[in-house]
């Protein structure tokens, strides 16, 4: 959960950041000098950033929203860990698994031979 949201914060950041940031002279300059080479060497970068255009939402919009994603971190930080289990429910349940296993052994082979028939006969028309 908490990586969730610092992914949306990042990226309302970053969306933020593209919006207001220019590029410099001197990374306008490599590009035009760049430009007028055949060949772009692999070392040179090239770091303009497209227009973007307008934001999509507002200032106040995007503020309301990182105000509730920081309280929903906050309390999802603060939570409690989910309970390991019951013990009694372990109890019962470590009781219950050799009675499950023993009339699964005796009742599970001529339950199945008992719907397989059926199916059988119910597929064909004739009695198995």
């Amino acid at each position: 959960m908490e990586d969730i949201l610092a992914s949306i914060k990042k990226v309302i950041a970053e969306d933020k950041d593209a919006r207001t940031a220019q590029p410099s002279n001197e990374v306008q300059q490599d590009y035009q000098d760049s430009a007028d080479d055949d060949v772009l060497e692999l070392e040179e970068e090239v770091a303009l950033k497209a227009d973007a255009g307008p934001p999509l939402i507002d200032a106040a919009t995007a503020g309301a929203t990182r105000s509730a994603l920081d309280q929903l971190s906050t309390v999802a930080a603060s939570a409690p860990p989910p309970p390991q289990g019951n013990p009694l429910e372990d109890m019962i349940r470590e009781m219950l698994r050799p009675m499950l296993k023993q009339w699964l052994d005796d009742n599970l082979p001529r339950l199945v031979d008992e719907h397989v028939k059926r199916e059988i006969s119910r597929i064909t028309g004739r009695p198995v």
